[in-house]
């Protein structure tokens, strides 16, 4: 097996710390169980902890920035440096995966940007106005931002699970079988997810919303801390 150039394990290294620290950054929301936030994680929105009327607001909005960036710097290095594949199937799976995975950071930034105005769970009046379209417009765009993250995120795990179970050489073989575990948990969440915003809106509860979205966040986080262990550990020729 040829050896590999010095500036490709330096660009390999580079993107797996950039993931590594997006994911962790994106996980913060997890301090709330040491923080008084006054809000439910059974049954509140992650975002409604940074939205602008919490105590909290300010700080996991710049988290939520820093991840998106760092998640999105991470794939486009990603984009430009990790491109040795066998067939251009290969290619083309793995260029789409990346671009998914930095639309999922772009968007986290943007959703950082358009924070909700209030906490529409935990709050009745702020579900009221919501309802009425009486919020600013940067909390009825958060729902658009939001999808766009939660999508974009979806078909990076797909493609690249897919790329890192058919071509990818050891130690892909375990875990890509970790990452097919964790696209099916991020599916599930996702589901039970859109069924429970969907009661809500309804008036029927939240049906554990909260559980369902952490279970999703923390699903992408894990993902993206394998991913990027696979490439900072791969071999020099896949396949």
């Amino acid at each position: 097996m040829p050896m590999e150039p010095p500036a490709a394990g330096t660009a390999r290294t580079a993107v797996a710390a950039l993931l590594t620290l997006g994911a962790l950054a994106y996980s913060t929301w997890a301090l709330e169980a040491f923080l008084p936030t006054g809000l439910s994680p059974l049954s509140t929105y992650v975002s409604e902890l940074a939205a602008e009327d919490q105590p909290y607001g300010t700080f996991f909005r710049a988290l939520d920035f820093a991840a998106g960036v760092l998640v999105c710097a991470g794939a486009a290095g990603a984009l430009v440096w990790l491109r040795r594949w066998p067939t251009a199937g290969a290619r083309a799976l793995s260029a789409l995966g990346w671009a998914g995975i930095a639309l999922f950071g772009a968007a986290t930034a943007a959703d950082s940007r358009l924070p909700l105005s209030c906490a529409p769970t935990a709050d009745a009046a702020c579900a009221a106005r919501e309802r009425a379209g009486l919020v600013p417009t940067a909390h009825a765009a958060h729902t658009f931002s939001s999808s766009a993250a939660v999508a974009g995120a979806l078909v990076g795990m797909v493609l690249l699970t897919v790329v890192v179970r058919k071509w990818w050489a050891w130690p892909a073989g375990r875990a890509g079988g970790v990452l097919l575990g964790l696209v099916g948990v991020e599916l599930a969440a996702t589901v039970w997810t859109l069924a429970a915003v969907a009661a809500f809106g309804a008036g029927h509860g939240t049906w554990g919303l909260g559980v369902a979205q952490r279970l999703q966040l923390l699903a992408i986080a894990v993902w993206l801390v394998v991913m990027a262990w696979l490439v900072r550990t791969r071999r020099a020729a896949p396949g």
